[in-house]
């Protein structure tokens, strides 16, 4: 039977094995002469029962081709004692594993003596083609458990349990960790991970310079409109407002814009890969129509006396890249996939819409019409579907954290310029107008009630989110006093500039104060780079930077490998 099982392996093409069946098929045959011997000779004595028993391994990474195999034999001449051989052994520093036994034999694995089968003829050809096909087959199998991430299913332990009813299978958990012990499977690993810059000390100023400094250019350079709107308008003649207030606000505009964009041009320049991730972050993208908003509230709020009427020219510079802009922004937002607006939705996303009202009432004012319509058009539109998706926010989407709260201001902005540009398109604040300045009235009504939701907040350069939307509501309201003029309206018009300018001033003194005295106003910007992964051979990158500057370009790349969604500050 040996003989046809050997033809039977020979033929499929598997390795052979060593010849220790035979072995203990002669061992059977001869102390079953010898008992039949004894019994003819009317030998005395019980009859005993003889057992073989082999540790066979599980798989072919636990044969020792290397160490001695041990083979148990106990002399049956005689008195039965046990015989062991001279040469010296070596044990297996592996678990026991699972037996077979042998009924016909007088073979005990306790009484064993050692035959080395290190340089038999059928181990050196189990180690050149036996070991090879049991590895690819024993890898592909542990590399589809290893997938599962450990999860191996119940009938593998069955057939370890089918094996032995006497002895402890083995666990789930050493089957997992032999499988990745095999250097032939190709498990996942997790990359290390370590911080470019740390934690404890301060970052490069540009890299904690985020794109949401722009709302400080928002929040000056709206105070410049609003000063203007207090000494033109006719409804606030009785506070002889001199125009003065409007110019010098313009030309503190003017070097708040102007060093702001300097700084996030360097930031560009040197730190290129921070600009990437800040502009695919949920938070900081809507931020980067801040730039090109601060440009067209610059335009809006101009000096009388420096200029009384901008070339047409200006309007088309500042709204082709919002127009880009948009395109990218919201097609994300329709078949963007993660970035789509119902998992990417946040108060910050009224940036990307008040950036089409502001554009339509500057091109209003310099007596374009089909331009400003088309932008006012798309900006109602995307506001409409943006504060109903806000609205019906469902309990398990990502809320804001707590230092963002004062973005929730940011709702009061669009329906406020709304009402504005679509006032300058028809002529007067008629009824569509009103319906969009009531809305606005509405909201800041109910932001301002509740005082909880903005109480106990730690200044950071989100404050300058109130500072924008508060002035727009006022000047909206001035707007609407010129046409619905009495005591009401005019004190409703002086005290919402007030609150507006007593809110602007307090934040940029702070913002001053934590900037050149504290120096915390900037502080390490975790949201965009926390960590350092290993770098791909196959894919070569150049950073971005000026040569002299080593420093920038060892950030710059690491920056490329750096995965962060831990924080949201903006």
């Amino acid at each position: 039977m040996e003989n046809n099982v050997y033809r039977e392996t020979e033929g499929h093409g598997f390795p052979k094995v060593p010849s220790l069946v035979p072995h203990i098929s002669n061992v059977k045959k001869s102390s079953s002469f010898k008992e039949s011997e004894k019994k003819v000779a009317g030998g005395q004595g019980d009859e005993q029962e003889h057992s073989v028993s082999i540790n066979m391994p599980l798989n072919c990474e636990d044969v020792q081709l290397h160490g001695t195999a041990r083979v148990s034999e106990t002399d049956l001449s005689g008195n039965g004692a046990p015989i062991f051989s001279s040469e010296s052994t070596t044990t297996y520093s592996k678990p026991p594993l699972p037996s077979q036994s042998m009924p016909n034999g007088s073979v005990q694995p306790e009484e064993a003596s050692s035959v080395n089968f290190t340089n038999h003829e059928s181990l050196k050809s189990l180690n050149d083609n036996g070991t090879n096909f049991c590895k690819t087959w024993y890898s592909k199998l542990e590399a589809k458990l290893s997938i599962l991430r450990g999860r191996v299913h119940s009938q593998s332990v069955e057939e370890d349990n089918s094996l032995s009813n006497t002895k402890k299978p083995l666990p789930v958990d050493f089957l997992f960790v032999k499988a990745s012990e095999d250097p032939q499977i190709q498990t996942p690993k997790k990359c290390p991970e370590e911080m470019v810059h740390p934690q404890d000390k301060q970052w490069p100023f540009l890299l904690r310079f985020p794109i949401s400094s722009f709302g400080i250019c928002l929040g000056v350079s709206s105070q410049a409109i609003l000063w203007k709107a207090l000494a033109t308008s006719p409804s606030t003649e009785f506070l002889h407002i001199t125009p003065k207030i409007n110019f010098v606000l313009w030309l503190i505009s003017v070097a708040v814009v102007a060093t702001i964009f300097a700084i996030y041009l360097f930031k560009i320049i040197l730190y290129f890969e921070a600009v990437r991730r800040e502009f695919h972050h949920a938070v900081r993208v809507n931020f980067f129509f801040a730039p090109w908003i601060s440009l067209l509230f610059l335009a809006l709020g101009v000096p009388s006396s420096f200029a009384k009427e901008l070339h047409h020219a200006v309007w088309y510079i500042l709204m082709i890249p919002l127009f880009f802009l948009m395109l990218k922004i919201y097609g994300q937002w329709m078949f963007g996939g993660k970035r789509m607006l119902s998992k990417v939705a946040n108060p910050t996303n009224m940036l990307a819409i008040v950036g089409n009202f502001v554009g339509a009432l500057l091109g209003a004012s310099m007596g374009l019409r089909e331009g400003p319509i088309f932008f006012f058009t798309i900006g109602l539109t995307h506001y409409m579907v943006i504060f109903v998706t806000l609205a019906q926010m469902l309990p398990t989407n990502k809320t804001l954290i707590r230092d963002l709260h004062p973005v929730f201001f940011l709702l009061v902005a669009p329906p406020s310029v709304a009402a504005l540009a679509l006032a300058k398109i028809q002529g007067s604040f008629h009824l569509e107008s009103r319906i969009f300045y009531f809305t606005s009235m509405f909201l800041y009504l109910t932001l301002a009630v509740r005082v909880n939701l903005f109480r106990g907040l730690k200044f950071s350069i989100s404050w300058w989110a109130y500072t924008f939307p508060v002035t727009a509501a006022a000047i909206a309201t001035i707007n609407y006093t010129n046409q619905v003029t009495n005591v009401v309206t005019q004190a409703l018009s002086v005290m919402l500039s007030l609150i507006s300018t007593f809110i602007v001033t307090t934040v940029f003194v702070s913002t001053i104060v934590h900037a050149f005295v504290l120096r915390d106003l900037f502080p390490n910007d975790l949201a965009i780079a926390t960590s350092e992964r290993k770098r791909k051979t196959h894919k070569k990158r150049f950073p971005l930077g000026l040569g002299s500057h080593g420093h920038a370009k060892k950030t710059e790349s690491y920056l490329k490998f750096v995965n962060s969604d831990k924080n949201d500050l903006v």
